[in-house]
């Protein structure tokens, strides 16, 4: 066991106290040392969080307690250092924001597509009257998909919905859908079967399960993770690079937040663009008064804003 370890979960179970139990995580996670992002809502919890390795273990334990999140699976990864600077807990509408006007026309718990282990969803993916749906965002399939996979031309989750009448053309093929760690295709698939399609499956734990249980095999460049590390290698039979360099072009897996905070753009970039434009998308970007520095990484942790006095004391008065 490593140092430090990051780990990636979610579970759909129903939280009646979801502001106050979010409010009490947060001291919960903070008492154990660690770091990362946890969204709490009435259908559950989604979250990724770091740090020491034995306190990582003492959270699971504690999550797990837990009648509501007893069969919570968490995906984890040894790191050398953890993967957030601070933690965050927040209460919400949704743990992934589905976009429809009534998110309660769908329920994960209660219908969503047959889940796949790894191996059968590997032995299964080529058959011909299979269709491997990538219900992810742009930039992240931009950066590693399955082979052969059909993606689509969405900024977040929430614009999947709007997208169901382009697919329908698959609904007598068998879907399989897959995501980061399988939150996403929990809603996703359930909707698909809400709109008519018959045959719908999931990638149970994602790419990154499969990549720790199925040797990522197919998986073509890297998977895109919301944490400071931006991309993770998942495929260790048959790697290959699929993404370019947004600004020349050339070959690389290199994944950055635009140096500018008022675009922020997630996108890749090489080495020699990131010199040349200070890790900006452009160069209007990189004149940007309030652009932020760039030391190669690309990941930048959040500065509060200063407070303007003068505005603060008109409101008031």
């Amino acid at each position: 066991m490593g140092k430090y370890q990051t780990l990636l979960y979610y579970c759909y179970s129903t939280i009646t106290d979801g502001e106050q139990f979010a409010a009490d995580h947060l001291k919960l996670c903070k008492s154990l040392g660690l770091t990362g992002r946890i969204i709490v809502a009435d259908e559950g919890l989604n979250g990724t969080v770091s740090g020491p390795s034995e306190a990582c273990k003492t959270y699971m334990d504690t999550v797990h307690a837990d009648a509501r999140f007893s069969s919570t699976e968490f995906k984890i990864d040894e790191v050398d250092v953890p993967s957030f600077v601070k933690m965050h807990v927040r209460y919400k509408s949704e743990i992934v924001h589905s976009g429809l006007r009534d998110p309660k026309m769908i329920n994960p718990q209660k219908r969503t597509g047959k889940h796949l282990e790894p191996k059968d969803f590997l032995a299964m993916k080529d058959d011909e009257d299979v269709v491997i749906l990538d219900v992810r965002s742009n930039y992240e399939h931009a950066l590693g998909k399955f082979k052969n996979a059909v993606t689509l031309d969405i900024e977040n989750f929430r614009d999947f919905p709007a997208m169901i009448n382009q697919l329908a053309k698959y609904k007598d093929k068998k879907v399989l859908t897959y995501c980061t760690g399988g939150i996403k295709c929990e809603k996703a698939s359930a909707l698909l079967l809400h709109e008519g399609f018959k045959d719908v499956y999931q990638l149970h734990g994602g790419i990154i399960k499969y990549g720790k249980e199925a040797g990522g095999e197919d998986f073509e460049g890297k998977c895109y993770v919301f944490d400071n590390r931006l991309s993770v290698d998942v495929n260790s039979v048959n790697p290959t690079v699929v993404s370019t360099c947004r600004n020349c072009g050339a070959v690389t897996d290199k994944m950055i937040n635009c140096a500018n905070p008022e675009c922020n753009e997630h996108f890749t970039q090489c080495d020699a663009c990131g010199e040349k434009l200070e890790g900006c998308c452009s160069d209007t970007c990189m004149e940007h008064p309030r652009k932020r520095v760039y030391d190669g990484t690309g990941y930048y942790v959040k500065v509060p804003q200063p407070v303007n006095t003068e505005k603060k004391a008109k409101v008031l008065n």
